[in-house]
């Protein structure tokens, strides 16, 4: 392994451990969620870079983990951070396991509670940068 190849499996390693923490899951819960694809002596072997993530592999872990997509675990874009906070995966676990007429309404209901909230108050941006709120 060239030196730049190494460097790849390490940064793909870090982003998928990033992601597994992200959502508080353990090497055997991640394990588990592949439905016995990856073992956690593999997944540990990526995420240490010491084994590449194929793209098969990449899109099974993607799915289990449900925060990252394939394409950022293997450092191809930069478009997909894994800066949800828990009430957010939350809602995305729950959403996901809800049938498709339980997910209309969950939509209809989010976009109600957006029309019902109020903007965040203007910032002044007044002279010599100083800021405050609008009247």
């Amino acid at each position: 392994m060239t030196e730049a190849e190494a460097e790849l499996s390490h940064r793909i390693g870090l982003r998928l451990r990033a992601a597994r923490q992200a959502r508080r899951f353990s090497l055997a819960e991640l394990a588990a969620r592949t439905n016995g694809h990856y073992s956690k002596s593999r997944i540990s072997n990526y995420e240490q870079g010491l084994r590449r993530i194929s793209v098969e592999g990449a899109e099974c872990l993607a799915k289990a983990l449900g925060n990252v997509n394939a394409a950022y675990l293997l450092c191809v874009n930069d478009d997909e951070a894994t800066n949800f906070t828990q009430d957010e995966l939350l809602l995305l676990d729950l959403f996901r396991e809800t049938e498709v007429v339980s997910k209309r309404f969950l939509l209809i209901c989010a976009e109600a509670v957006k029309r019902c909230t109020p903007p965040p108050p203007e910032v002044d941006q007044g002279a010599a940068g100083q800021s405050g709120l609008r009247a």
